[in-house]
């Protein structure tokens, strides 16, 4: 429904990059490790705690920016994420400025994306840091009435892009 809001576990393209450190034999100042992870107690309490859950994925291939456009398509509502409340690791960022990727479309194992109603945000975020899987829990977006069935984002440079699915795969299947 329009007002609920975007909420990502913690930092996104960990599990990708960590892969693709690994099968290149890349070293980086900052190692990257992989996000895999059980989410079942983090996402129990939450539903516990009487939140006012809408939707609940997992943010695995095609990432996120797959997973809103995919959202926005189906449920005919629109989605609009902010890229500055994304929380993607600096290092991370860095590798997919070298090799052209988009984080947003990086393949992690240990996070989801769920839309919640207005009034139980505080409450998620709460119950979800309580988490070490979810200590880094962020808002990144809301649904809204317009622009129904696309999902769009709002960059740090003050544009904003449509987000598509992915087309094809930024890496072979990783798993």
């Amino acid at each position: 429904a329009p007002g609920d809001r975007l909420i990502v576990n913690g930092y996104l393209g960990d599990h990708e990059i960590a892969i693709l450190a690994a099968r290149e034999g890349l070293n980086f100042e900052e190692p990257v490790v992989s996000d895999v992870a059980a989410l079942n107690q983090m996402v129990h309490a939450v539903l516990d705690a009487g939140a006012g859950v809408h939707f609940m994925r997992d943010i695995t291939r095609g990432g996120l920016a797959t997973i809103l456009a995919e959202l926005a398509a189906s449920g005919g509502a629109g989605l609009e994420a902010e890229e500055r409340d994304i929380p993607v690791r600096q290092t991370v960022n860095g590798i997919c400025e070298i090799f052209g990727f988009d984080p947003l479309y990086l393949a992690n194992e240990g996070k989801l994306l769920m839309v919640v109603a207005e009034s139980s945000v505080s409450t998620v975020l709460s119950t979800m840091r309580g988490f070490a899987t979810g200590k880094d829990a962020a808002v990144i977006g809301q649904v809204t009435s317009d622009h129904r069935g696309m999902a769009w984002l709002h960059s740090v440079a003050g544009g904003r892009r449509i987000l598509q699915r992915l087309a094809g795969e930024q890496l072979p299947r990783i798993c």
